[in-house]
């Protein structure tokens, strides 16, 4: 039997590559929905390809502009998530690709939980924020979830089987990002097209800056400790320049499980859609020099500063990191568009985060999502203004 599946943000980074391995297998899937917020063009070679029962295109202005496009070849479309559900999820189907980048897929995410039996997200910012919200629809829905993300999918592979109250230590491995030999007080000049220049992985402007400053790790750390509910101080990053380590688990019995594989998104997406059936992936031979120089690391705090955040993050889902990715998102936007340097990134986020109307939130839940929309439209006002001032 076809496996029926949705993709939320099929035209970005993940979405394409679920995309690829869906076409790649199509006898194997019966495409339900694919959405996009403007990319129009992606996404009518990517109906053509792989004839979704609907498209949802999320950006109002291209909605009425191009759905004659779709129509006629007799896909229905759709401007939300919400009339898609309405009008043809009459069931639940298979598995749901949340990849819907930042905030913007929170309202997305959150719906399609009801209408999945397995829900795989690929986005931090709906987990960091909103996951007492998330995780109450799962467990209300019966509806299992999978992390995508390669560290977190990576340590839900290796805690399979295994109770969290085994866990001694979890290690994230990162990168370092393209800045990594460069000396402290070369940081400031930096320029925004050198900081996206990620070493081993193919991404978008905004996350490889955050991998630049390891904000994405601050990130991680916080979504895994939500996800698998182990305490946050069991967490450590170390550097790993070559990306082929995800993530290594200690339990207290003395084992430590290691897992690694290819700089390669399709490999943690392929193993979501297939789980535990047989199916083979092509991938790279096994790197035995890679795996004989992994050249593991501690971080440098002077360099990167964003590590420390994590002191201020409690075990609790709270808006104080609704307040934490506003801001840091606003500032890597100001940073791309020259008005700040490369420091002032984590220098004004430090700022931001010490205003007490915002540490305040620090033992504050999110009740749904509007008090995490309106929350970060302040913030990102808030950044913005102080960083013109």
């Amino acid at each position: 039997m076809k496996k029926k599946i949705g993709i939320l943000g099929s035209t970005g980074s993940i979405g394409e590559n679920t995309v690829n391995i869906i076409s790649n297998n199509i006898n194997d899937f019966d495409v339900i929905f694919l959405s996009t917020n403007k990319n129009i063009k992606k996404l009518y070679k990517q109906s053509i390809k792989l004839r979704p029962k609907a498209i949802i295109i999320f950006d109002k202005k291209k909605f009425l502009q191009f759905k004659n496009k779709f129509i006629k070849k007799k896909i229905i479309v759709y401007n939300s998530f919400k009339e898609l559900k309405l009008s043809i999820i009459k069931k639940k189907i298979d598995y749901v690709m949340c990849s819907i980048s930042g905030l913007s897929g929170l309202d997305s995410t959150i719906n399609s939980i009801d209408i999945t039996k397995s829900i795989a997200i690929a986005n931090k910012e709906s987990i960091i924020c909103a996951w007492n919200l998330i995780e109450k629809k799962l467990i209300k829905n019966n509806t299992k979830f999978i992390p995508i993300d390669s560290e977190h999918f990576s340590i839900w592979s290796l805690l399979q089987n295994e109770s969290v109250n085994s866990v001694e230590k979890v290690i994230i491995t990162a990168s370092g990002g393209p800045f990594l030999n460069y000396k402290l007080n070369k940081l400031k000049n930096v320029k925004p097209k050198d900081a996206i220049k990620h070493p081993n992985w193919s991404m978008g402007k905004k996350i490889s800056i955050d991998s630049a400053t390891l904000m994405n790790k601050v990130f991680e750390i916080i979504e895994a400790q939500r996800i698998f509910k182990i305490n946050i101080k069991k967490f450590e990053i170390l550097i790993h320049p070559k990306s082929y380590i995800h993530s290594i688990v200690k339990f207290i019995n003395g084992q430590i499980k290691i897992l690694a594989h290819d700089t390669d998104m399709k490999i943690p997406i392929f193993n979501s859609i297939y789980q535990k059936k047989l199916k083979k992936i092509h991938t790279k031979k096994i790197d035995i020099n890679l795996l004989n120089n992994l050249n593991l690391k501690k971080v440098d705090f002077s360099k990167y500063p964003s590590i420390k955040i994590l002191k201020k993050i409690n075990n609790n889902n709270t808006l104080f990191e609704t307040v934490l990715i506003s801001a840091n998102d606003e500032l890597v936007d100001l940073y791309i568009k020259n008005k700040i340097n490369f420091m002032e990134i984590n220098k004004f986020l430090i700022k931001i985060l010490k205003f007490k109307k915002y540490s305040n939130l620090i033992n504050k839940k999110p009740k749904n999502i509007s008090d995490i929309i309106s929350l970060s439209e302040e913030v990102r006002l808030k950044t913005r203004q102080l960083c013109i001032e």
